[in-house]
Parts: structure tokens; C-alpha cells; sequence
């Protein structure tokens, strides 16, 4: 089963806690066992697995890409996203999650985040499961 999911941003770098859109789509597939692939088709945004507990962890995050990789500093990108380019390709843009008994599995403490580098814009995100 193939879904395109719709995620809004309204920064221009932020990361959004998606598990839950993740986890309706895999309801709504009716798989219970087996892979959720979830890619973003964009080159300036991303996905990731991190902490969704505290929310601190996203702001450090964030402050830290932003120190990594900053959004000036004489890159040559005539468009002036190459930062967003950078980040999104260090992140990457895929990630895979079993499915168990019909629930992702994920630890504890984990999220699946969509990682906006260029923002903010619509965008979309690709759910792939396979039974």
C-alpha cells in the first residue's frame, strides 16, 4: 500500500512529530505485520527517528544543525538553500519501521519527525507498507 500524506510547516527549520500520521496510516492499511518505509520527496526536508518526550530535545536539535551546517556561508547554490540542501542529506530522506500486531514499533521514547530545512511550505510525505 502506497498513501501520500500532506505535512504543513510554518518555520523555516523545524522538526514535526509525524508518528501519529505514521501510525493512522498503518491502521488504516490494515497490515499488521510487517515494514512501514516512510520518504520524503523533497531535497531541502527530511525524516528521522529521535526523542518525542521532551521537547527540548528538538530545540537542541535544531540549534545545533543550524551551528553544523550554518544558512550562510558563502555557499555557491544560486537559490540559496545549499544549508538545507546539507542538512536534509546528512538526516536523510527515508526511514523503515516494523510493524507489529498492527503498531509501529518504536522505543519508548521514540518519534518519527519530519525535519523541514527550507520553510515554510507545504509538503509531502510518502508511506510505503508492506505486509
Amino acid at each position: 500500500m502506497f498513501i501520500k500524506l500532506d505535512v504543513t510547516t510554518k518555520n523555516h527549520t523545524e522538526l514535526q512529530d509525524i508518528t501519529r500520521l505514521i501510525q493512522k496510516a498503518v491502521t488504516d492499511s490494515g497490515v499488521k505485520d510487517g515494514l512501514c518505509i516512510v520518504f520524503i520527496p523533497h531535497t531541502t526536508a527530511a525524516v528521522t527517528i529521535n526523542e518525542n518526550a521532551d521537547p527540548d530535545v528538538v530545540k537542541d536539535f535544531t540549534k545545533e544543525i543550524n551551528k553544523i551546517v550554518p544558512w550562510e556561508d558563502g555557499y555557491l547554490h544560486m537559490e540559496g538553500n545549499s544549508a538545507a540542501h546539507l542538512k536534509s542529506s546528512m538526516i536523510g530522506f527515508s526511514e523503515q519501521i516494523i510493524i507489529e500486531n498492527g503498531r509501529l514499533v518504536l522505543g519508548t521514547w521514540q518519534g518519527i519527525y519530519f525535519c523541514e530545512f527550507d520553510g515554510p511550505r507545504p509538503r509531502k510525505v510518502y508511506v510505503k507498507i508492506i505486509n
